[in-house]
């Protein structure tokens, strides 16, 4: 159902050796959320775990992705459905939170959580903290949107040592006279809040347009730093790799199932098994398409795109399941 984006209604339909829809559906609602929930990382690192360095220290990202929801809500799903800017025709949305690797050749999801109301930040952010260390992988750093700029977060992150980078949030008229300059620099600012005060420090890197997006003149790229010491501009490089979690989010939607269920758990269930489609071709590329040559390991990308391997799975399926050939008629 994924490579061919079908839902359940529609995929049976299609092959001969398949259960019917009655049931496929009474086998998925065997399982529980909460199942799913905590074994979700055993179930996206099944085929990548093996292929990740434990002794070297990782850069790490956490980012949010929704599933646009049309349908209706109720006692059943409510906690789950987040009101959200409105896209594609609505502003409801399943949405989910998910820790990656953001190292090249090594971009693999490690862990995701479905978003439900009631749930702070600080909360995924332990949950995914204690992931890492479960599976014995550390972090050199941890790069946050600035959905995660805020007090509590910075304080959570300061009390377990963990070096983050956040870009700054420019309000205020003392933070925005900090971040305004022609020269990369580090200084402090204290954020003030009705829980207390939380001391920062950030890394200020400028950068010129020279014309791009028809822009001219310096831009300034501020950032939260903490347990780094590293140069701005090495800090900018760092958090720009983040955006490659967006290269996954699109992926993913290659290969995600279509659904119109308000089920929390069969949609959850939808897009752990998206995720690890997408980890499963990172693991095959870094165990059987590394050039052999001396120096660092190298991939040789185009031998095997994700859009390659998605064909394999399609006719993998196809001769496993005969394709049906002759549709039943009445006259």
């Amino acid at each position: 159902m994924a490579t061919w984006n079908r839902s359940i209604h529609s995929i049976h339909k299609q092959y001969h050796k398949i259960p019917c829809e009655t049931s496929m559906r009474f086998h998925l609602q065997k399982t529980e959320l909460d199942q799913l929930i905590e074994h979700n990382t055993k179930i996206l690192l099944q085929s990548s775990l093996e292929t990740l360095k434990q002794k070297k220290k990782h850069d790490f990202a956490i980012d949010y992705t929704n599933d646009q929801y049309y349908g209706s809500i109720d006692d059943s799903n409510n906690r789950y459905v987040i009101r959200g800017q409105a896209k594609k025709s609505t502003n409801s949305f399943y949405s989910y939170i998910s820790l990656c690797i953001i190292d090249k050749d090594e971009r693999v999801t490690i862990s995701v959580l479905p978003v439900e109301k009631g749930n702070s930040k600080t909360d995924y952010l332990k949950y995914f903290i204690d992931q890492i260390k479960q599976i014995k992988l550390k972090i050199n750093v941890l790069c946050l949107n600035r959905e995660f700029y805020s007090r509590d977060v910075f304080s959570f992150l300061q009390e377990n040592e963990v070096a983050h980078i956040v870009p700054v949030v420019k309000m205020g008229k003392r933070l925005k006279e900090i971040i305004d300059g022609t020269k990369k620099r580090c200084d402090t600012y204290t954020m003030n809040s009705t829980k207390g005060k939380v001391e920062l420090v950030l890394a200020i890197d400028v950068k010129y347009r020279k014309g791009k997006r028809g822009k001219n003149g310096c831009e300034n790229l501020g950032f939260v730093v903490y347990g780094i010491d590293w140069d701005p501009r090495k800090v900018s490089d760092t958090y720009r790799k983040k955006f490659a979690i967006e290269s996954s989010y699109r992926m993913r939607n290659v290969v995600n199932h279509k659904t119109c269920s308000k089920d929390s758990m069969l949609r959850y269930f939808y897009a752990l098994i998206s995720f690890l489609f997408k980890n499963a071709w990172v693991s095959i590329q870094r165990m059987h398409f590394i050039k052999v040559k001396r120096g660092p390991k190298t991939i040789e990308s185009d031998m095997f795109r994700f859009d390659m391997f998605v064909h394999l799975i399609v006719e993998w399926v196809r001769r496993k399941l005969k394709v049906r050939l002759i549709v039943k008629c009445f006259r």
